[in-house]
């Protein structure tokens, strides 16, 4: 399953990002890529240790923790380190799999689903979707500027050629407390019907006590923390 979030960034985020995206480093993406995604990553990585990459960090990720919908789909326990991407001159991330396991604060991380933040607008740029290959199914994206893509790791996935432009995005990887890709889909569910339902019935009565019961039984069941 896959979803976009629109305005994930809100405007002061995003108006903060632009300034220090003037100020960032770059180097080659191939040196953040492993195994056979480093032959066909075209690339350029934001050096986020300095010149305002700390404050890049700290904006994503507390936009996407102050985010109810992005936390009800993902049911995040850990995320990777964020990664800065600018892709331009006819750059592109050929078709690949991400690791399945990263390395976060000297300890291994699975990795169940990506983000992928727009840090700028698709009209500054030709070409750069951003595609999805999953069961049979191919989906492409331009995300609008501040709009999150989240698709599961598993998937393979490409980055089209840039033909003009520049793409700049903010990359990242969740390990979630369900592992189970269907299970995290229930308990999406479950989440979207108490919103429908809150408009209609009140916080206290039967049917939505029943509700949070469930949801809360499940992710007993399957939560792994």
């Amino acid at each position: 399953m896959i979803i976009t979030i629109e305005n994930l960034l809100p405007p002061e985020s995003l108006e903060m990002i632009q300034k220090c995206l003037k100020n960032l480093t770059w180097q080659d993406g191939k040196k953040t890529a492993g195994g056979t995604a480093k032959q066909v990553k075209q690339n350029l990585q934001a050096n986020l240790n300095s010149n305002g990459g700390q404050d890049i960090k700290d904006a994503v990720f507390s936009s996407i923790n102050k985010n109810a919908v992005f936390t009800a789909f993902a049911q995040p326990k850990r995320f990777s380190n964020l990664l800065v991407s600018q892709t331009s001159d006819g750059g592109h991330y050929g078709l690949h799999n991400d690791n399945a396991i990263m390395q976060k604060d000297g300890r291994p991380m699975r990795t169940d689903l990506s983000f992928t933040i727009a840090l700028n607008s698709p009209t500054e740029y030709e070409g750069g979707e951003l595609t999805i290959h999953t069961a049979g199914i191919v989906q492409s994206f331009r995300p609008q500027i501040g709009e999150c893509v989240v698709y599961p790791t598993s998937a393979l996935h490409e980055v089209t050629p840039v033909a003009s432009g520049e793409r700049i995005v903010s990359v990242g990887w969740v390990e979630s407390l369900v592992q189970d890709p269907a299970e995290r889909e229930l308990l999406f569910d479950i989440t979207n019907l108490k919103v429908n339902l809150r408009r209609h019935l009140k916080a206290n009565s039967i049917e939505m006590l029943t509700l949070d019961k469930i949801n809360a039984n499940l992710v007993r069941m399957w939560a792994k923390p």
